[in-house]
């Protein structure tokens, strides 16, 4: 799935688009918004893969968010005017969408969009350290010395910019590896993604109250966008009602 926001100050535009998206399996929508300076709290906040962006909106325009911004996400612009074409490919867009936008032409931009999104994942896949899945084990490094951890120890795992601290019965473990790196290797059955920081295992959630995880005497939170999907696998089908 690939994480996308809507931003655009015409209620009517947000409306089309976000129908669309809909309507595209692999696109899954985070939020819509008005105004450009929201993505730049949101992209801190959420895992945001692609933005459809308008250019002329009040307070900031597009081009002028895109100048600003660090490393952003895909971008495909969403505008009536073609006159910033140029300079918004030179800010490497993916695509260039002029109002009205046929659904046709949307669903080109999207899957150019996915095409990317996956030779990405393929590339950090590629440079990722591999854990064999066989075994009930691997290792990482910590410092100068190299520590085996055993999947079922696990109690969850937090990602720190370039590190993740690997929270086990044992004690906790830090090293030098991206979260998201770190997620592609665990078992989806026994893990889940709580938050853009967050890993937990499954089968040690004690309870869910809110947006909290408790899991023996650790408290992790849940972000919005990550609660139904939490829900649903961890509670839906183990839930007993009279």
């Amino acid at each position: 799935m690939i994480n996308c926001v809507i931003i655009d100050d015409e209620p009517l535009a947000r409306e089309g688009i976000a129908s669309y998206v809909q309507e595209i399996d692999f696109l899954n929508l985070v939020e819509t918004g008005e105004n450009p300076m929201a993505l730049i709290q949101l992209l801190d906040e959420h895992p945001i893969d692609l933005i459809f962006l308008d250019i002329q909106m009040p307070k900031m325009n597009g081009i002028d968010f895109l100048k600003i911004v660090q490393k952003p996400p895909m971008v495909i612009i969403t505008t009536a005017f073609p006159t910033y074409a140029l300079e918004s490919f030179q800010l490497n867009v993916m695509d260039y969408l002029l109002k009205p936008i046929t659904f046709e032409r949307f669903v080109k931009a999207a899957s150019k969009a996915r095409d990317y999104h996956q030779l990405l994942l393929k590339s950090v896949s590629q440079d990722s350290p591999k854990i064999e899945k066989e075994t009930d084990y691997f290792f990482i490094k910590c410092g100068n010395k190299y520590e085996k951890i055993y999947f079922n120890d696990i109690l969850y795992i937090q990602g720190m910019q370039n590190y993740v601290v690997i929270y086990t019965s044992k004690g906790k473990y830090m090293t030098l590896l991206y979260l998201k790196n770190l997620e592609q290797n665990l078992d989806s059955h026994s893990f889940i993604r709580v938050h853009k920081s967050y890993i937990v295992a499954i089968d040690k959630i004690d309870a869910i109250e809110g947006n909290e995880i408790s899991l023996q005497s650790h408290h992790i939170p849940i972000s919005r966008i990550y609660r139904e999907q939490v829900l649903k696998q961890v509670v839906q089908n183990k839930l007993w009602i009279k």
